[in-house]
């Protein structure tokens, strides 16, 4: 249980680290990420003895064009995710991640063949008119919260089916798109853009990136293992939550009655969600 809450705390609390480092444009923020990521990571591994299951996953060429996709998945939806934190949209990537687990009940039906029970169908009507409303009452599609919900519903999805550990499979994420990332700093130091080695402050917070995304993966996939699957579905809506009241109280972001009463809905189609959760896992034990 510890475990699980120290990940999503983490989570929930990560804007502060990305408004620390607000002057830093999102792309070289996501790059840094991903290069100081596949450095812990590989100490990582070393440190769990991992290195057999790595080199196992660079051998199998299907799991890798998996994982490659998986990659890209991952590194769009920490773009728009700290592109939003760095642009006063926190509250908007707080909404994605609120829909989120909604969203992954609608693609397990859709691609898995799993049935949707009569609460949880509700719960994704609910969600549905909660996205309208904000796009009727704001006026714009909240494309941010979207995107974000959809990228990391389409991962869990493809990852939930990928034979692979969670500490390794990441690893094997990011040395995929490692070039990339090396690729684009080199890019940014041609040019004269890259923030990096000018200012003292940013050089010692970049590669806390690494560790920040890299150590609540860690201490989620130890809870997730050892709790009933109500417990961490209840408890995956720390994060959006902290993320939420940060947004409102730290960084004082616009938030009117039809704003509210588009979370207020997607609130309740959440409430009911969780009552399914929760009893549909004591079911079994009464059996």
């Amino acid at each position: 249980m510890l475990a699980a809450l120290a990940a999503f705390t983490i989570w929930g609390l990560a804007p502060l680290y990305f408004k620390a480092v607000g002057t830093v444009p999102a792309d070289e923020i996501v790059a840094h990420r991903v290069l100081w990521s596949v450095v812990f990571l590989a100490a990582l591994v070393g440190f769990m003895r991992q290195g057999p299951a790595l080199r196992a996953a660079f051998g199998n060429r299907r799991l890798l064009r998996t994982l490659l996709f998986t990659a890209l998945l991952t590194g769009s939806n920490w773009l728009v995710f700290v592109w939003a934190i760095t642009h006063e949209r926190v509250l908007e990537g707080s909404l994605g991640y609120f829909i989120n687990p909604l969203l992954s009940v609608l693609l397990g039906r859709l691609f898995l063949g799993e049935r949707l029970r009569p609460l949880q169908k509700l719960a994704v009507a609910i969600a549905a008119c909660g996205v309208a409303w904000r796009i009727a009452a704001v006026g714009a599609v909240p494309w941010i919260a979207l995107f974000l919900a959809l990228t990391f519903g389409i991962y869990g999805l493809l990852r939930k089916r990928t034979p692979v550990d969670a500490i390794v499979g990441l690893c094997v994420e990011t040395v995929l798109v490692l070039p990339l990332a090396l690729g684009w700093l080199g890019w940014l130091y041609l040019t004269g853009d890259l923030h990096f080695g000018h200012d003292l402050h940013i050089d010692l917070l970049l590669p806390v990136a690494g560790v920040l995304t890299a150590t609540p993966l860690m201490l989620f996939a130890f809870g997730a293992r050892r709790l009933p699957l109500a417990t961490v579905g209840f408890l995956q809506y720390l994060a959006p939550s902290l993320n939420f009241l940060l947004a409102i109280f730290v960084f004082h972001e616009a938030f009117d009655a039809a704003r509210l009463a588009g979370f207020v809905i997607i609130w309740c189609a959440l409430a009911l969600y969780t009552a399914d959760l929760l009893r549909a896992s004591r079911a079994p034990s009464r059996a």
